[in-house]
């Protein structure tokens, strides 16, 4: 499979296989395998060494292995908690360190898996690996998140995320005190090439809309209600670094790690609460929640007593 990126002169001076490692997702010791195979072309010539570097914006090509199968295995998740189910959805509450469903870049357990494990049937509709796949969440990001069980329930719920009915409310503790206290951040995301899993506002980014409203402050840190209209890669995280309030513990979009460390954070702090859609077959409307997990409400009780 042939792949080619423009490399922007933003990698003047970085090694060859580590730029391609942030656009491939590819890491970086099998980026080294491909350039030694002879697999890597830069500006029409073959790279002959891993450690050459970019010397200016140019045209990179790879030709890359086929994916392996990605099938959903059921594959245990002890933490993960069925909050509801029927014939058509099933919702969950998914735990810090569950992927939404299997991928090439993650190695542990995923909602889809822990479901199958369970005995769960799910629909066949979807990409192999995400069969009944509607949305997703973080894997450091937990809280609601519903599955379709038949291709009835992913078509309409489908359709509903990407028509925006859907209600996704999330409560995030960020960094000082956003002015105003209520307020819509617009501004589009797209992948930061610089650095290998992060997204950042460009320019050239998809459309994205969040609204929040500050429900508490402490001294250190705001909790907010947060409303997304979209449901871009990291949308909230990018955004609350945008306006220079990155979530407490998101170290990835600029949180004190000194903070997180006191706190006992590992992840950032950042749960979906509440889910709500109408439900695909008896066209009612329902919502489920989740209460905070012992991580976030245990820095949330601290920050309190500050």
């Amino acid at each position: 499979m042939s792949n080619t990126y423009f490399i922007p002169p933003d990698f003047i001076g970085e090694r060859i296989d580590v730029v391609l490692s942030r656009f491939t997702g590819v890491s970086r010791a099998k980026c080294s395998e491909l350039i030694t195979a002879g697999e890597v072309v830069l500006d029409g010539k073959t790279v002959l060494k891993s450690s050459a570097k970019i010397l200016g914006a140019g045209i990179l090509e790879v030709q890359l292995p086929p994916p392996p199968s990605l099938e959903a295995v059921p594959t245990p998740a002890p933490d993960l908690e069925i909050i509801y189910q029927d014939q058509d959805i099933v919702v969950v509450d998914k735990p810090v360190g569950v992927a939404a469903h299997a991928s090439l870049n993650f190695e542990g357990p995923n909602v889809l898996g822990a479901l199958l494990a369970m005995g769960v049937k799910l629909t066949t509709s979807g990409p192999p690996e995400r069969k009944g796949i509607v949305h997703r969440l973080d894997v450091g990001t937990t809280g609601c998140m519903v599955v379709a069980k038949t291709e009835l329930a992913y078509t309409k719920l489908k359709n509903a995320f990407r028509e925006r009915s859907v209600t996704k409310i999330y409560h995030a503790l960020v960094q000082g005190h956003p002015d105003p206290l209520s307020g819509t951040i617009e501004a589009p995301i797209g992948r930061d090439f610089r650095h290998q899993w992060k997204m950042g506002v460009r320019q050239d980014g998809k459309f994205a809309l969040t609204h929040y409203d500050v429900l508490e402050v402490m001294p250190s840190a705001a909790l907010l209600e947060v409303h997304l209209e979209t449901g871009r890669t990291h949308q909230i995280r990018v955004h609350m670094a945008a306006i220079k309030h990155p979530c407490v513990g998101d170290e990835m979009y600029g949180a004190d790690p000194v903070q997180a460390s006191a706190l006992g954070l590992e992840r950032q702090w950042l749960h979906a609460v509440r889910l709500g859609f109408i439900h695909p077959r008896t066209l009612e409307y329902v919502e489920f929640t989740s209460p905070y997990p012992a991580d976030l409400a245990n820095s949330l009780q601290q920050l309190r007593q500050c």
